[in-house]
Parts: C-alpha cells; structure tokens; sequence
C-alpha cells in the first residue's frame, strides 16, 4: 500500500465514523490552578442567560463549564496553515484592506466573510458555493480549502454549507466559581489638593473616574473558577462527514480530493493549538495520558498512533496529487461592500432566490 493511498478505506467505506482525540488538560499553576473561561455577553432575555461564564447547570457543584467553544478553537487552529512548515499545503490569499493585509485564514466565515466576499474573488467564491450545492467541493478546495475542514456557511449569499469536519472543545467540570475584587488609588489626591475641582455632578464625576482621578473600587467581579473534576479538550475528524465530498461523479477526482481534505484535517486535527487562551487561562498537559482512538460505525473504538509526522508527510503527498491552488493578494474594494449591503452585483439574483426559498419553506410549515 502506497503512502497516498493507506487512509482509502476510511474515505471509501461506511465501517470508520471518526477519529476522536481526548487531552486531560490543567493550569499551568497545577491542576487545582485558576482558570479564566471565556466570557459571554448575556442574552436579550437574561433569565435565559445572564452573560459572563458559560456554566451549565448555572448552580449547584456538578456542573460543566465552557473554556473555549468549537469556534474559537477553530479560529485558533486555521492559521496554523501560514506558518512556513504548512504554507505549501494550501493557496495563499491575502485581503488588502487599508493599512492591513489580512490572511483569508484569519477571516471569521471563512469563504463566506464580507472580507473576501467584497473583492476580486467575489465570482470565483460564488461559483464554488454553487458548485457546492450541486455536489462538487473541488472549486471550493482550490480557493478556500480549510472552510472545509472547518466548516463554513455562506449565509449572505448562495446558502450553501459544508459541515465542520474537524471539531475541537475545552470544557471544565465541577467548577467552583471565584469571585474578585480590586481597588484603584490615584497616584496623588486630584481634589484634596486642589488639583481638580470638586463636583456633584455625576457625569462629571464618573469622567474623572474613567481617567484615573479619583478612587475607584471593583467588587465581586469575575475571579476565574478551579475545575474539580479537571479540564478536557475533547477533538473530532468525522470522517463520516469527510465521505460527503465529491467532484460530481468522477470517482478519480472524488477520492483525490477527499484525500487532499484529509491531510489538511489530520494536521489540523493533531496540531497543538496555543496552550495560551487568554489572560489567566494557560493550559497544558495533564499526567493522564491523551487518548487518541479510531471510532468505527458498530461502536468498536481502536487506539491509533498516528503521529504530527505522519500527518504532515501524508497532507504533503496528497496536496502534490490533487493540486494545490494559486493563491494570491486582492484587495478589499468599498464600492463591492456598497453594492453588497445593497444586494446588488453578482450576489443580487442569488440573495433573492435564497429569501423566496426561506418564504416558501416557512409556507409550507405554515401550511
């Protein structure tokens, strides 16, 4: 069996579901450290949530708390292809907008973002969305191949979806939630001495507090939680999902493609994101070891010892055969934007077509 082809019969057959990576993380203060999760703004009815940490149940010792959402893995992950070792893997497009240059990579929807969406790539997005939505990933794969591995939706435009393969979690469980308190001392006294006037006037007042004049104390605000029950990232490539893919009935090009989209995802999938997520919240290995199993249709799970290596030898010989598309610099263009939130231009006859689809479908319900 050749390099390229040992990993067919997860790409051909209904036997194999997913791989799934499971990592015992903790603080790097140790596993009773502090960590800071992720915050949440509340939403428009905060009986339902309240905003700030993301804990389920909201009370009580047993409970499991979000550190870091499939999405803000994924966002942490994908770049991870303009290092130099991984550049090669996929095409390189850069979006001039003003003084910056940014990485397609780096774009929140991916092939669906108003950023790439509003430039020179606009006609060739569209037509690979809609060659998605008749069955062919292949234009996809050749302009944006990590939106398929990480999922994207082109929710502005054609409609056109293609599910996450890979999928990447860190929760905690059996938070205990701390809280903290601070006080601000200026550095001299503004008013006492006479340095600032002396007001009433609330506005006044809370302008001086905004700019570090006067005494400002902090009570009771987030303080970060300790994970009882430990921290777990929790990884899935559905390959199952992977086996959706296909360049309309050509068998050759399917199973190249799918080939190609796997090498990107088993390097992404096995790749070590940053450890650091945020002020707070450095996480490392834990002493139990990280479980990486195979996870067949019937249930059966079997460990694997795929390595990075491994991974990084087969994406490179599987890019060479499918062809890694050209990538290029465009630039962002504000009559494209103008014309886009006017739905006018290319997107003007597909955004229609997607709002009478929505309307008839909710006729149908309705009905």
């Amino acid at each position: 069996m050749s390099d390229l082809s040992q990993f067919d019969s997860w790409l051909t057959e209904d036997t194999f579901a997913a791989l799934v990576i499971r990592e015992f993380l903790e603080s790097v203060e140790g596993p009773d450290g502090v960590i800071f999760p992720a915050t949440y703004a509340p939403a428009e009815d905060k009986k339902i949530f309240p905003g700030g940490y993301n804990i389920d149940p909201p009370d009580g010792d047993k409970n499991i708390c979000l550190i870091d959402s499939v999405g803000s893995q994924a966002n942490r992950i994908e770049p991870l292809f303009k290092k130099p070792e991984y550049a090669g893997l996929v095409p390189q497009f850069m979006v001039k907008a003003g003084d910056k240059s940014i990485s397609l990579l780096e774009a929140g929807h991916r092939a669906g973002d108003a950023l790439v969406r509003c430039t020179s790539l606009q006609k060739d997005l569209q037509d690979a969305f809609k060659a998605v939505l008749k069955g062919n990933a292949e234009p996809m794969a050749k302009i944006a191949p990590t939106s398929i591995v990480f999922g994207v939706w082109d929710s502005r435009d054609t409609q056109a979806k293609l599910p996450r393969l890979v999928s990447s979690t860190i929760r905690a469980f059996d938070v205990k939630r701390l809280k903290r308190s601070a006080q601000f001392n200026p550095a001299t006294e503004y008013i006492n001495d006479k340095l600032l006037e002396d007001t009433t006037d609330k506005k006044t007042k809370d302008e001086y507090a905004v700019r570090g004049f006067i005494h400002v104390p902090a009570t009771g605000t987030h303080g970060g939680v300790i994970a009882t029950g430990g921290v777990r990232r929790d990884a899935t490539l559905s390959l199952a999902a992977l086996r959706l893919l296909a360049v309309d009935n050509d068998t050759d090009k399917t199973l190249r493609l799918r080939r190609y989209i796997l090498g990107l995802s088993l390097v992404a999938f096995m790749s070590n994101s940053s450890t650091y997520l945020r002020q707070g919240c450095n996480l490392v290995l834990g002493e139990k070891p990280r479980e990486f199993r195979l996870v067949l249709a019937n249930g059966k799970r079997e460990d694997q010892k795929i390595t990075l290596y491994d991974a990084v030898k087969f994406a490179k010989a599987a890019a060479q055969a499918f062809g890694v598309g050209p990538g290029k610099e465009v630039v962002f263009d504000p009559e494209l934007a103008k014309k886009d939130i006017a739905g006018l231009g290319d997107v003007k006859q597909t955004r229609k077509k997607a709002a009478k689809k929505t309307s008839e479908d909710a006729q149908e319900i309705k009905e």
